[in-house]
């Protein structure tokens, strides 16, 4: 017998299979899937079996090397996956193996020299009841364990010599139980909210037993988690199995918690911040069907899952769904892939849908789905506030009106949220005077400043221009490209409001392992009255005691040089107003910066998704924008400045001499 493996180099000269001959002793045990150890040229590298072939079905000019050893006993690589990772290397052009290594956790990758254990704890049981023990510590120690099998380390606690002597003596055994890494116990909340009429006509409308993708179009706090619970209800019913995405790890510990009080130990929980060997025992109890629901973030997508019964993306719009670096899947084309393959119902879940997507919605692609009430039928107050008039005033950093709701807010014992929507500042080169940023006349987006040649480019099309010196609006010379972080921001917070307990959630502050999960419990708990952050404290977070959002740089989001500025401004606006009033009290978002009537920041304080939609579409169509036209990004790197500019070259005429006239090439 041969086994074709792929060994675990990520490079384009061995993304192929290799054959290797079965030795005899190890015929029963290697299967599709499975990893193994290998020669490769004078190392050994681990791989996976791809497929097993008779002799003849290879005619090699060589002999063929052997097998070294297996590293599993069952394969990491079920079909579906073997299949999945084909699909993502075809899509996103990356090596087969990198495909793979991707959709596994570190324990599990093709790795040589990587390993992570499973964790044990040492019971000690009562074997020979009749046994006399010879002193106290003896008597003790079968005492204890006459009554229940206990731990090791609570005998050895009482001697650890007397429990040695009657180890030896066969009177007690040891016996090693395998233990998962994250604690699952808590307890199952029996309590249903009722649906409203909206919720129940939601539910009603997916069809659990069959392959569409549904868009659910809910304003914020219109209670979509509660429809994702209760799909997932039915499904679990039949014997099936769900995935449930959430964009941001800041998120999981809320829904995980949400979830495991109505589904109890049914839930693995799967992204980047948890431990090898935490990730490692949250597989394995998917792979031994010990679960039934999956709950993280993109990575969880490739929860070893065979009997998918509906797959849940939460807040859908979000960037973070799409990997960064190689292979570049999305979440949600994987999720379409195996929902398909599953014949299941897929679900994206957004207050502020993707502009591609509602379109799908739109056009008959996706099954739109909407729930335009919150449940409380709170809808808050917004005030927008421009910050012209307030620099002129002395306020640099919050306005006279936020100071003052937030001073109220703390004397009747309510929470307050403050957002530092500062992306994309710190290149852009803004007005004092007027809030002007200068933009592409090609792209129009703003263009970005760079020192060291003092010019400012545009990055689509690479327009370049010299540095202003006024503003060709208002003629002012007061041009900088002034931001704040989110430390500033706390001190001055601190300072101003001195008897207020603040909380900062960031980048920064949120780097330890559970600084999430402790931060929103602690201001869940009200254990601070002010809670600043970045984006990360903008979506799904639920805090029924906050009744005052307030956003500071309202507008910086539109100088993103993105053409979807606009887009993730009005998001980001809308998701961080649905903060306030989700309790029983009635909320107040305060937004301000110096560009307050632009079309997505008036759309968001409205909550009106469909004009902002209107209007922005009216824009891409005129600027050629997905989704009327699709974008590919073609980047060329070298050391070579000759080398990048003469392949740079090659490839700009083979495009331009092989597509059809409408197309069009930037750069």
């Amino acid at each position: 017998m041969i086994a074709s493996v792929l060994v675990e180099i990520k490079s384009k000269q061995t993304d192929k299979v290799f054959y290797y001959n079965i030795p005899s002793d190890l015929k029963k045990k290697i299967m599709v899937g499975i990893r193994v150890i290998v020669p490769f040229g004078n190392r050994k590298l681990e791989g996976f079996v791809l497929e097993m072939l008779n002799d003849n079905q290879i005619k090699a000019d060589f002999d063929l090397k052997d097998i070294i050893d297996i590293v599993d006993n069952e394969p990491v690589l079920n079909e579906e996956m073997l299949k999945l990772g084909r699909y993502i290397s075809k899509k996103t052009l990356s090596t087969l193996i990198s495909s793979y290594q991707t959709m596994l956790p570190s324990a599990l990758k093709a790795h040589k020299g990587f390993n992570v254990n499973k964790k044990f704890i040492t019971y000690i049981k009562l074997v020979d009841k009749d046994y006399m023990p010879k002193n106290i510590s003896q008597e003790k120690i079968i005492k204890l364990l006459k009554e229940k099998e206990v731990q090791k380390k609570e005998c050895s606690a009482i001697s650890n010599y007397s429990l040695k002597k009657l180890i030896e003596q066969k009177v007690v055994e040891e016996i090693k139980k395998e233990v998962y890494r994250i604690n699952d116990d808590i307890e199952i909340n029996k309590f249903r909210n009722k649906l409203t009429d909206d919720q129940i006509n939601v539910i009603d409308s997916i069809e659990i037993d069959k392959f569409k993708p549904y868009l659910l179009h809910g304003v914020t706090g219109s209670g979509k988690t509660e429809i994702y619970m209760n799909l997932i209800e039915k499904i679990i019913s039949k014997g099936k199995e769900a995935i449930v995405l959430v964009p941001e790890i800041s998120l999981t510990p809320q829904l995980v918690d949400t979830f495991k009080k109505r589904f109890g130990k049914k839930i693995a929980i799967l992204h980047s911040r948890l431990s090898a060997g935490e990730k490692y025992d949250e597989w394995r109890k998917i792979e031994k069907k010990e679960v039934l629901i999956a709950i993280g973030a993109r990575s969880a997508i490739f929860a070893p899952f065979t009997n998918i019964g509906v797959v849940i993306i939460d807040e859908e719009h979000s960037a973070t769904y799409k990997q960064e670096n190689a292979p570049r899947y999305s979440a949600i084309d994987v999720a379409i892939y195996r929902a398909r393959n599953h014949n299941c119902p897929i679900i994206l879940g957004s207050a502020t849908p993707s502009i591609e997507s509602y379109t799908r919605s739109i056009t008959g692609t996706y099954k739109l789905l909407e729930l335009k009430n919150r449940i409380n039928n709170f809808n808050s107050e917004v005030i927008l506030i421009d910050m012209k008039d307030e620099i002129r005033k002395g306020n640099f950093i919050l306005s006279d009106l936020l100071k003052e709701n937030i001073n109220l807010c703390l004397q009747k014992k309510e929470q307050i949220i403050i957002l530092l929507n500062r992306r994309g500042f710190s290149t852009i080169i803004s007005c004092k005077n007027c809030g002007h940023v200068d933009k592409c006349p090609n792209c129009d987006i703003p263009l970005i400043y760079h020192k060291t040649t003092n010019s400012m480019k545009c990055h689509y099309c690479n327009y370049i221009k010299p540095k202003l010196i006024k503003c060709p609006k208002c003629n002012v010379e007061d041009l900088n490209n002034f931001g704040m972080g989110t430390e500033k921001l706390e001190e001055y917070i601190k300072e101003m409001f001195k008897e207020s307990k603040v909380i900062r959630m960031d980048v920064d502050s949120t780097s330890r392992k559970g600084s999430h999960e402790k931060i929103i419990n602690d201001f869940k708990n009200h254990k601070y009255d002010i809670l600043i952050g970045t984006q990360m404290i903008a979506k799904g977070l639920d805090f029924p005691n906050v009744t005052l959002v307030g956003v500071v740089n309202a507008d910086s989001s539109l100088n993103i040089p993105d053409f979807r500025s606009a887009e993730r401004t009005f998001q980001l606006l809308n998701q961080v107003s649905g903060r306030a009033g989700r309790g029983q009290l009635q909320g107040k978002v305060i937004m301000q910066g110096f560009n307050m009537d632009h079309y997505s920041i008036i759309a968001a304080s409205k909550n009106d998704y469909k004009s902002f939609y209107n209007q922005e579409m009216v824009i891409r169509k005129k600027l050629k924008y997905p989704p009327y036209y699709n974008l590919c990004l073609i980047s060329i790197s070298s050391k070579e400045y000759e080398e990048v500019f003469n392949e740079s070259n090659k490839i700009n005429q083979y495009i331009r001499n092989n597509i059809y006239n409408q197309n069009i090439v930037l750069g």
